[in-house]
C-alpha cells in the first residue's frame, strides 16, 4: 500500500519550491537589468583605461616609463610590457573578463581572447595586445582587481533563501496543520463516543468557521446522546408500570376471568402503544420534509375541528395566509401544543392564532391554564419532563410532547417559545 505524504511535508515542499522559484526570478531580473549593464559599463571603462595607458606609455620618454609603470601597477593593478609570452586561446575566464574582451574588441577593432599567465607569486594576470605607437603593447590586468564572485553570491543567496523558505514554509504548514490535527483528534474521540473538548475558535477565517461548525456538531451529538439515554431510560421506566399491571391482570385471569381485567389490559396496551408512538414521533422529528404551500387558516381550522370538544372549544384567529412549510411537521408540532393546552386548561377556551409581519409568520397556541413557571420552561423541553411528578396518565401525558415540538423546530429552522399570557395562562409560539 502506498504511503501518503503528510500535509506538513507536502506544504513545506510546495512553499519552499515556490519561494525558491520567486527568488530565482528576482535574481535573474536583478542580474539582467542591473548587474549586467553595470558590468558592461565597468568593462568598457577598464578597456578604455588599458588602451589609454598603452598609448600614454608609448608617448612617454623612455626615462619616465618605469615610474609610470610603477604608478600604474600600484593604483590600477595594470602592467605594460613590450610583449607577453603565450597565445590567445579561448579558455574559461571569470564572467567579467568576457565582457572585457568584448569591450577591447570594440575599442581596438581586434577580436582576440585574453592571454592568462601566472606570476611568481601565483597571481593570475590577463593580457591583451593593444595597438600603440605604431606597434603593439601587452597590457596586463591583475585578477585581484576583479575580486567579485557573482556565482558564489548566487549560491550563497540560494542556500540562504532555501533555508529561509524551508523554515518559513514549515512554520506556515504547521500553523495550518495544527488546527486540523486537533480536529482529527477531536473527530476520533467523537467517533469513539467520547465527548471531545470544544476546539478553540481562533486563527484564519476558514479555520475559525471549521472549528465553529465542528463545535456545533459536537454539541448536537452530545445532546443527541444525552437525549437517547434519557429517552431509553424514560421508555423503560414508563413501560414498567403498565407491564406490571398487565402481568398482574394475566395472573388474575387464570383464576377468575373478568371483563374488567380485560378492559384494563386493553387500556394498558393502548397506553404502551401511545408511548411508543410518541417516541417514534420524537425520532422522526429529525427527518427532512420538503416545504409545500400551506393555507394556514385552513390548517388551523382543521386542527381545531380535530381536537375541540363541547367542553373545551378551540377558537381560531388567522387572516388569509399561504406559507411554504413542511405541512406534516407543522401539523404535528401544533397538534402537540394544542393537546397540552386542552389537557392542562380544560375549563377555558384555547385559541389558535396566526400572525404575519412581512416575511415573518408565527403561529400561537394560547390558553388560560396554570402555565409553567419561568425557571422550569427550558426543562419542560427535555424528554419525559413533567411538572406533575407522579407520571400518572390521568394527570398528564408521557412528557414527550414539548420535546417533539423542539426537535421538529430545530429540524426545520423554526423557533419555539413558551411564556406567560397577559391576564393569566400560557402562550406557545412557533416562529416560521
Amino acid at each position: 500500500m502506498k504511503r501518503s505524504v503528510g500535509l506538513v511535508r507536502q506544504n513545506t515542499v510546495l512553499l519552499a519550491l515556490a519561494f525558491i522559484g520567486v527568488e530565482l526570478l528576482v535574481v535573474l531580473a536583478f542580474v539582467w537589468l542591473v548587474m549586467l549593464p553595470m558590468a558592461r559599463r565597468s568593462a568598457d571603462d577598464l578597456a578604455g583605461l588599458m588602451v589609454l595607458s598603452a598609448q600614454t606609455w608609448a608617448e612617454l620618454p623612455p626615462a619616465t616609463r618605469p615610474a609610470f609603470e610603477t604608478e600604474l601597477r600600484l593604483r590600477q593593478s595594470l602592467l605594460i610590457r613590450p610583449e607577453v609570452d603565450g597565445a590567445s586561446v579561448d579558455e574559461w575566464h571569470p564572467p567579467f573578463f568576457y565582457l572585457l574582451e568584448a569591450a577591447l574588441a570594440g575599442r581596438v577593432g581586434l577580436d582576440r581572447h585574453l592571454i592568462r599567465a601566472t606570476d611568481d607569486a601565483g597571481l593570475d594576470w590577463y593580457w591583451a595586445r593593444v595597438p600603440a605607437g605604431g606597434g603593439t603593447l601587452a597590457v596586463g590586468l591583475s585578477s585581484a582587481r576583479i575580486n567579485s564572485r557573482p556565482l558564489a553570491v548566487l549560491l550563497i543567496g540560494l542556500a540562504a533563501g532555501l533555508a529561509v523558505a524551508v523554515g518559513l514554509a514549515l512554520l506556515l504548514a504547521r500553523r495550518v496543520v495544527a488546527p486540523l490535527a486537533r480536529l482529527e483528534q477531536a473527530s476520533t474521540q467523537l467517533g469513539q463516543g467520547v465527548a471531545p473538548d470544544l476546539l478553540p475558535e481562533t486563527g484564519p477565517r476558514e479555520i475559525v468557521a471549521l472549528s465553529r461548525r465542528f463545535n456545533t456538531m459536537a454539541v448536537q451529538v452530545r445532546d443527541l446522546l444525552s437525549a437517547r439515554t434519557t429517552l431509553l431510560a424514560g421508555v423503560s421506566h414508563d413501560l414498567r408500570t403498565p407491564l406490571a399491571r398487565m402481568r398482574l391482570a394475566l395472573e388474575m385471569l387464570r383464576t377468575q376471568p373478568s371483563p374488567t381485567l380485560l378492559d384494563r389490559l386493553e387500556r394498558d396496551m393502548e397506553l404502551m402503544n401511545q408511548l411508543i408512538g410518541n417516541v417514534l414521533d420524537l425520532a422522526r422529528g429529525l427527518e427532512h420534509e420538503p416545504a409545500t404551500p400551506v393555507d394556514m387558516a385552513a390548517l388551523l381550522h382543521e386542527l381545531a375541528a380535530e381536537h375541540a370538544t363541547a367542553a373545551s372549544p378551540v377558537q381560531v384567529r388567522c387572516e388569509a395566509c399561504v406559507r411554504p412549510v413542511p405541512a406534516i411537521a407543522l401539523r404535528r408540532a401544533l397538534g402537540n401544543l394544542l393537546q397540552n393546552a386542552l389537557r392542562y386548561a380544560p375549563s377555558g377556551p384555547v385559541e389558535l392564532v396566526c400572525e404575519q409581519d412581512g416575511a415573518h409568520c408565527r403561529v400561537g397556541v394560547l390558553d388560560r391554564g396554570p402555565g409553567i413557571p419561568a425557571d422550569q420552561v427550558e426543562a419542560m423541553f427535555q424528554p419525559f419532563q413533567r411538572l406533575e411528578p407522579s407520571r400518572s396518565p390521568k394527570t398528564g401525558g408521557s412528557g414527550l410532547g414539548l420535546a417533539i415540538v423542539r426537535e421538529l423546530a430545530q429540524a426545520n429552522g423554526w423557533r419555539v417559545s413558551l411564556g406567560e399570557r397577559a391576564g393569566g395562562g400560557m402562550e406557545a409560539w412557533v416562529v416560521l
